[in-house]
């Protein structure tokens, strides 16, 4: 054991180390300064969570493996790992204001959103079955207690049980699955099952199917979506925010890099899977949302088909559709954090409301948010040239180069339907009667709305850097 945890073997695991011991220190300052301490906890959590992403950037060059090649640190990981630390550390900045008007103000939260964030990066540098289950459990025990956190709401209370028991269901799946793959190859490493995969036979699918079943079950998509609507809309807005960034980058590096790693010989078998899973989860996007008159349900809705979307990308199973996948989770990622950061200014006297049609007249009462919330609405909806439109370019142009023409028109299709309600949402902020004006918007969620607003509206003056990191990220799996 002492062999293994030489220095250079724990230098890949620097970032996990840093924000485990991080958020047992914060830990023992809240039991011991209580409610005190809970602004210090949470300015001490985001500057823990920068700490990290600015360890994985200085973590040397190149492939790092560690613990007996179940731990990998390779372009794939670094770049999904800087994508879940900004997508907790804004998660966590967006919450501060919200805990002073709602109450009452616990510190747990934000530590709880480390804990979850230190599963995540476990999860995306999980290279075997064993470490990926104890990255995937350690991020959504976290997410269970946050889903619940608001005791005294008994939707928030029911929010949490749903995610619980489902959740708890979905990972007795993936284990069974995992438990299958494991008895028909021999091996739980992913580059074993590789070698093995291709002569495995049926028995091999099964399990495929059933490990499939709890990651759809953790990004969202159809069939394993039902959790979904009620847990946005019942849980705290600042953890819906959490919940529709961050775990859904995790979850999605998942899928991508088992499907790649541990499965590149029976490529046509998972494929079908996946382009079933992704017609299912962007049309049930694009025509369930239509009726919805709750903004967090709408967007339960709308990140559904959004993970379809994305996984048309992993469904053409070459480099370019990994490189697709991981634009579309970056850009994924703002225009999730910058439409939360409009809801949950969504406040006045009486408290906050969730209702669309409470954003009637918003361009005359507040028209810079007004602005800013259009144009992500339709970076969502694939309108040129904002962002959201080349997210869904690349995806497409991977899945037409692996001749999945069907699926690419489906695609189209299903983006047009879906535009109905983004641009709903717009024709009640500037054409219908002002409703009474909201609360002033705190600082934080100004300067998240302001930074994911310009991202989305200056992205096509200078897409490469983002387009050439993916590519370099993607290459290194395969």
């Amino acid at each position: 054991m002492n062999a293994a945890l030489t220095i250079p073997a724990v230098v890949p695991l620097l970032p996990e180390l840093v924000l485990g011991l991080g958020a047992m220190a914060l830990l023992m300052v809240g039991v011991y300064a209580g409610e005190r301490a809970v602004r210090f906890i949470d300015g001490a959590s985001i500057a823990l969570l920068l700490l990290a992403g600015l360890i994985v950037l200085a973590l040397p060059a190149g492939k790092l493996v560690t613990f007996g090649d179940s731990f990998v640190v390779d372009g794939f990981a670094r770049f999904l790992k800087i994508l879940a630390i900004l997508g907790s550390a804004a998660a966590i900045a967006m919450s501060i204001d919200y805990a002073k008007h709602e109450g009452p103000q616990r510190f747990e939260h934000s530590v709880l959103v480390v804990l979850s964030t230190l599963g995540m990066l476990m999860l995306i540098s999980a290279a075997d079955l064993i470490a990926l289950y104890l990255g995937l459990e350690l991020m959504s025990l976290p997410l269970y207690v946050v889903a619940a956190s608001q005791r005294s709401s008994l939707r928030s209370t029911e929010a949490g049980l749903k995610y619980f028991v489902l959740g708890a269901l979905s990972s007795g799946m993936l284990l069974y699955g995992a438990s299958l793959v494991y008895g028909f190859t021999g091996t739980v490493n992913f580059a074993g099952i590789a070698q093995s995969a291709a002569a495995a036979g049926p028995g091999l699918i099964f399990g495929l199917v059933f490990l499939f079943a709890g990651f759809c079950f953790k990004v969202s998509a159809v069939p394993f979506h039902m959790w979904t609507p009620d847990v946005y809309e019942g849980a705290p807005t600042p953890v819906t925010a959490f919940f529709a960034a961050a775990p859904k980058v995790a979850g999605m590096a998942m899928f991508v890099r088992v499907a790649v790693a541990a499965f590149p010989g029976i490529t046509a078998q998972w494929r079908e899977i996946l382009v079933f899973v992704s017609i299912a989860s962007m049309l049930l996007g694009a025509f369930a949302a239509i009726g919805q008159r709750n903004f967090k349900r709408l967007m339960a809705y709308s990140s559904i088909g959004h993970m379809g979307f994305a996984l048309i990308g992993l469904a053409a199973g070459t480099s370019d559709g990994v490189q697709g996948v991981l634009v579309y989770m970056a850009i994924y990622l703002t225009m999730t954090l910058g439409v939360f950061a409009v809801i949950l200014s969504m406040r006045r006297s009486e408290g906050m409301v969730e209702s669309i049609d409470q954003l009637a007249g918003l361009a005359r009462t507040h028209p810079t948010m007004a602005f800013f919330l259009a144009m992500l609405l339709f970076s969502m909806a694939g309108v040129p040239p904002l962002a959201g439109f080349f997210a869904k370019f690349y995806v497409f142009l991977a899945a037409i180069h692996a001749g999945l023409y069907a699926l690419a028109v489906i695609g189209v299709l299903a983006s047009v339907v879906g535009a109905y309600y983004y641009l709903a949402i717009v024709k009640i902020m500037y054409f219908d009667e002002p409703a009474e004006g909201f609360a002033a918007m705190p600082y934080e969620l100004k300067v998240v709305l302001a930074v994911c607003g310009l991202f989305n509206i200056l992205f096509f003056l200078y897409p490469g850097p983002l387009v050439g990191v993916a590519s370099a990220a993607a290459h290194s799996l395969f």
